[in-house]
């Protein structure tokens, strides 16, 4: 005699990890693509100081004017055009719905797709244009443990040099990275922060930088950490648009469908507001999964 055991299964669907965005933190929306495809950006120059001629006696060779050779400006200007156009589609036939527990939910499957596809994509494809175009990009080097302090503050001068607001910065690292500034005892973070900041993803503050942690999968694979100040970064998107379509033609169901239109930008003028240091070849920065998935 034989018995036939019963299979039950749960209405619940067992979802992926996905952490939250923090490309807001890094970056800016300053500029607006409403009505364009592309905004051009004025980049204008100064002019040099003189010393004063309060005699006028040297007022020869087209000098005319006590305060000095009378100077031209340029204004030139960066073109700043979008290049990603992304989309999606996917359909949930009505008895697939039915016959899956309502698992198979249209609203709930789009929610998934923001969360586990579009949101990762647009964070790594930010982070990579940031590591790219910044200023400050010295040579890669093994990071450890005894000197990631020293290696930050080094990140931090170069900023001050490049007199990049003092106020506002971020240190965006890795949980390899962010392991290492625990074991050094130099490190010393500030975690009395507010309630506001928690919430959107900063862990600390160090040497004047809020800290914020990202998966090591949203960053370049040479990723040792990065100082950022969110002007120096522009992060549109001039399209998110999501749609749900109940029973259109040639489907009993549902068809879901978007698309989202964005892109990221480092202005020239604050290039030296971003500091990326890499990692050198060979030196584990990364877990082993991090090779296998692109």
């Amino acid at each position: 005699m034989s018995t036939e055991l019963v299979t039950k299964f749960s209405p619940y669907v067992d979802e992926q990890f996905k952490a939250e965005s923090k490309r807001s933190l890094l970056t800016n929306t300053d500029y607006d693509w409403t009505g364009a495809h592309s905004v051009k950006v004025y980049k204008v120059t100064t002019a040099g100081m003189n010393d004063y001629d309060r005699e006028g006696s040297t007022l020869t060779d087209g000098k005319w004017s006590r305060y000095g050779v009378v100077e031209g400006l340029d204004a030139t200007t960066e073109e700043l055009t979008l290049r990603k156009d992304r989309s999606f589609t996917f359909a949930i036939d009505k008895l697939d719905a039915d016959e899956t527990a309502n698992v198979l939910n249209a609203a709930a499957a789009l929610a998934r797709q923001v969360r586990d596809v579009i949101v990762p994509e647009v964070d790594s494809y930010t982070y990579g244009v940031m590591c790219e175009g910044t200023g400050n990009k010295p040579a890669a080097k093994e990071l450890n443990a005894g000197n990631i302090y020293e290696e930050i503050l080094a990140g931090n001068s170069a900023l001050d040099d490049a007199e990049a607001p003092e106020t506002n910065r971020i240190l965006l690292v890795t949980p390899v990275t962010y392991a290492m500034m625990k074991k050094n005892p130099d490190v010393t973070m500030e975690t009395d922060i507010g309630q506001e900041q928690r919430m959107r993803g900063v862990i600390g503050m160090l040497d004047g930088c809020a800290v914020i942690k990202v998966p090591a999968i949203r960053v370049p694979a040479d990723f040792g950490f990065m100082i950022a100040h969110p002007s120096a970064t522009v992060s549109p998107a001039k399209l998110e648009e999501y749609k749900v379509h109940v029973d259109p033609p040639g489907l009993s169901g549902n068809l879901v469908e978007g698309r989202i239109v964005y892109d990221a930008f480092v202005l020239d003028n604050k290039k030296g507001g971003i500091y990326y240091q890499r990692v050198a070849p060979g030196v584990p920065a990364l877990p082993a999964a991090r090779t296998a998935k692109k």
